[in-house]
């Protein structure tokens, strides 16, 4: 029996790779192993560790390893930490193989600390182009994993352009696709209506959504971004449910200007929520009328429900993303014409840019498949060196 440890950092991990945590609890030669960290384990963050247990995931480590601050030295601190913190769990699960989604820095220590006790590594959503510093951390796990699944063609692609042996490049779809196929579609209202601060909001008339998570290279201007989004919501006057900004260096900053936002404006129709799980979510993304921020939810679920967005800002340039996206700048007046546009545009059709359906249980299919190694070469071609021994 293989044993799986999946590393959990943050919600949007979560999101995506609960129907990969089903697929594999479904093989007998899979014994998955649930690690996390990161800000699953933090309240204010809502504390998603909760909803894995809830859903049935037996919980077997969890890793502190946040620097509070939200400066890029905490940043740089909790990578330090987790790399310890990671070590110690990794040596006392002995996983055949560590799986990790994605481009979080708290992601990377546990790659580091994975492949530095010769781990075999395997990294989901890598080979993908994007604004911030999880461009960098990104290609930074894939050099370091063993095998690939990206979640496009083009990914793929990328992947192997850097010297990774296509024989260990899946390019199989985004897990995301399978959560969006089995959310329901009507909207939880009373539910949502029981959690998050502000005013209530009516779901039977159109709202908008927003997310704005600070672009980590971008330090020192998130506090202005995040008004100059707020200014555009203002002058919409739409209901609006905000997600809380992730722990990214200016989080801080940008959590300020919302609270200001709500204290000089509290009669403006606005209900924030620290986290929600993936059911109640989708359905949320679903529905509303338009979306407006930097979340990759916006690139990637949007494709499959077709919601019109706005993506501020350039946290998410370079990625693919399907004719539903405009893109604009930080500023109050480009983010208030998009959103009328997109608005009156309506809805769009459904894009499988980033897959179709049984993605994830394609995924762990392939994962049961693999045979764990340890020694990676540079691939190109003729050049090749043996190394997958």
């Amino acid at each position: 029996m293989k044993k799986v440890a999946v590393v959990l950092v943050d919600r949007a991990n979560y999101g995506r790779l609960k129907p990969v945590m089903r697929e594999l609890q479904k093989l007998a030669e899979i014994q998955l192993q649930t690690v996390c960290a990161g800000t699953m384990l933090l309240e204010r963050f809502g504390r998603a560790r909760d909803v894995v247990a809830k859903d049935g995931f037996a919980i077997d480590s969890e890793v502190y390893i946040e620097v509070e601050g939200s400066v890029p030295i905490t940043m740089t601190k909790t990578i330090g930490m987790g790399v310890i913190e990671f070590a110690s769990e990794f040596q006392r699960l002995k996983p055949d193989f560590v799986l990790i989604i994605g481009d979080r820095y708290e992601a990377l220590a546990a790659a580091i600390a994975a492949v530095f006790q010769n781990l075999c590594l395997i990294h989901l959503q890598g080979g993908e182009v994007s604004g911030s510093i999880d461009e960098s951390t990104r290609h930074a796990i894939t050099k370091l994993a063993h095998y690939h699944f990206p979640a496009t063609r083009r990914a793929g692609d990328f992947i192997v352009a850097m010297g990774e042996d296509p024989a260990t490049v899946f390019p199989l779809g985004c897990p995301c696709c399978d959560v969006v196929a089995e959310a329901a579609r009507q909207l939880p209202a009373e539910m949502l209506a029981k959690h998050g601060v502000g005013l209530p909001i009516d779901f039977s008339r159109p709202y908008l959504l927003a997310i704005y998570h600070p672009v980590t290279t971008d330090y020192g201007h998130q506090e202005q971004q995040m008004e100059e989004v707020l200014a555009a919501l203002l002058a919409l006057n739409i209901q609006t449910v905000m997600i809380w900004p992730n722990i990214d260096a200016g989080a801080d900053r940008v959590a300020k200007a919302i609270r200001r936002f709500r204290e000089f404006h509290h009669d403006f129709p606005l209900h924030a929520y620290k986290n929600l799980e993936p059911e109640v979510y989708i359905p949320l993304l679903k529905n509303a009328a338009c979306c407006v921020g930097n979340s990759s939810s916006f690139v990637r679920e949007t494709s499959f429900l077709g919601t019109p967005v706005v993506l501020v800002g350039s946290r998410q340039d370079g990625r693919e993303w399907s004719p539903s996206v405009i893109r604009v700048e930080p500023f109050r007046d480009p983010i208030l014409r998009a959103v009328r546009e997109q608005i009156a545009r309506g809805r769009y059709p459904a894009a499988t840019l980033y897959g179709q359906a049984e993605v994830s249980r394609a995924i762990a299919r392939q994962v049961a498949a693999l045979k764990p190694y340890i020694q990676k070469r540079l691939h190109y071609g003729a050049n090749s060196l043996p190394g997958r021994v």
